[in-house]
This record gives C-alpha cells, structure tokens and sequence, in this order.
C-alpha cells in the first residue's frame, strides 16, 4: 500500500484523546494529525520522538495530517495506522501473494457473520471451504526483536477469536493473520501477561482449528507492504 501523498517528518509533542497528535514540523509549526489507533501504543507515544505524517488536502476531512510511521531513527520503523494491514493485505490477496491462500480467487472485505461481527476478508472458490481471515495489526515491542500483540486489554478481539472458532467448527477455515508492522522484529508471542483472557481465548481457538499466520511488514517512506513470514 503506497502513502497518497509523501510524508513529512515531525517530533511528537503528545497523543491523547486516543486518536489526537499534537507534532511539530521541521519548520516549527505546530498541527494536530489524526492517530487510526485505537491501542496503548506502548513504548511509541513519547514526546519528543520522531514520527513521519501524511499530509492531505481533503476538504472533507478536519484534520490535515494522519500519524503514519514512528522513526526509531536506527534505519528501523513502525507503522502505527491500524488501517493499513487491511489495506495491504486486500492488494496481497487479490493478487495471490498470499502462498497459504493463493487458491482463493474471490476476496469480499467487511462480511457479516457471527454475533453481529464483520469478518475482515471472506475468501471463497469453489471446491474449497470458504476462508474466514481475520487482521491484527503488532506494534508492540518489549524486548529486542520480539513483536507482542495485544498492546493493552482486548475484549474485542478475543470475542473475534470466539466467532473464528465457531466458524472452524462449521467446517470453514478460519484464520487470524498478525501483521508485525515493525522492521525491527523477527519473532513473534502473545501478550499474556497483559491480557491473559485474550490469551486463553487463542488456546481455545487453536484447538478447534483457528489457524494462525504472522507476517511481517515491508515499511519505507513511500509503502507498506507484506513481507516473509515470521
């Protein structure tokens, strides 16, 4: 997924209100830049750190800047728009980019199904069970190269991993993709000492056939792509 416009660099002054960013510009003004992530965003909301934003001129949208990426300033980023797996993913599929779901032809986004729920993408061809795929954006890292998710206490997303296994005992496929949206991780693991309900509910769903899949993130200042497998 290419960035529409190209990004600008900033320090971040503070994040608040879950979706707000108060930044700086390299010229010193100050803007507020809309933040698409609802999380804890640990270890990646402190002042003064280098961020990358998006601009836009949009007449339908308040704010004129999106948060897009946090520079470690190592030579490593993190993608901190939760939208962006979505998108990135839905260009893999329809491509065939995806090995473990290649097969799949049809790709719908945003199907209902389960308890009043949406599923991610719904992958169907005939022949084949129909592919429940649902996306999880990783940002979060304690210890170098290890990427954890979740980043603060989800009941949303163990009740997807609920409506995931009911879909695995239908006789579908059910999958829970994790994008590690960090350049700088090569492993993967739950955070069970931050949401240990969550944690359960994996162990549920993997024993009645939920299927899960970590890839990492392809990041520069142009894209965000898909990359290897973790």
């Amino acid at each position: 997924m290419r960035f529409q416009t190209p990004l600008v660099p900033a320090r971040l002054i503070r994040r608040y209100k879950r979706f707000l960013a108060d930044c700086r510009l390299e010229d010193g003004r100050e803007v507020t830049a809309h933040c698409a992530n609802p999380g804890s965003m640990m270890g990646l909301a402190e002042p003064d750190m280098k961020i990358w934003l998006e601009p836009n001129d949009d007449p339908k949208k308040k704010l004129k800047f999106g948060w897009r990426l946090v520079d470690h300033e190592n030579g490593h980023f993190t993608g901190v728009d939760t939208s962006v797996p979505n998108k990135a993913l839905k260009a893999a599929l329809e491509r065939g980019e995806i090995a473990e779901l290649a097969a799949y032809r049809t790709v719908r986004a945003e199907v209902k199904y389960g308890a009043n729920s949406r599923i991610d993408f719904l992958l169907t061809q005939p022949g084949l069970p129909d592919a429940y795929v649902e996306v999880k954006s990783v940002t979060l890292s304690r210890r170098p190269g290890l990427a954890e998710f979740p980043d603060s206490v989800t009941a949303r997303g163990a009740k997807h991993l609920g409506e995931l296994a009911a879909m695995a005992e239908q006789g579908h496929r059910a999958i829970l993709l994790y994008l590690v949206q960090r350049t700088d991780c090569d492993r993967f693991a739950l955070a069970a000492d931050i949401d240990p309900a969550y944690a359960a509910a994996f162990d549920a769903a993997a024993a009645k056939g939920v299927e899960p899949l970590v890839f990492s993130a392809q990041i520069t200042l142009e894209e965000i792509g898909i990359g290897p497998t973790l």
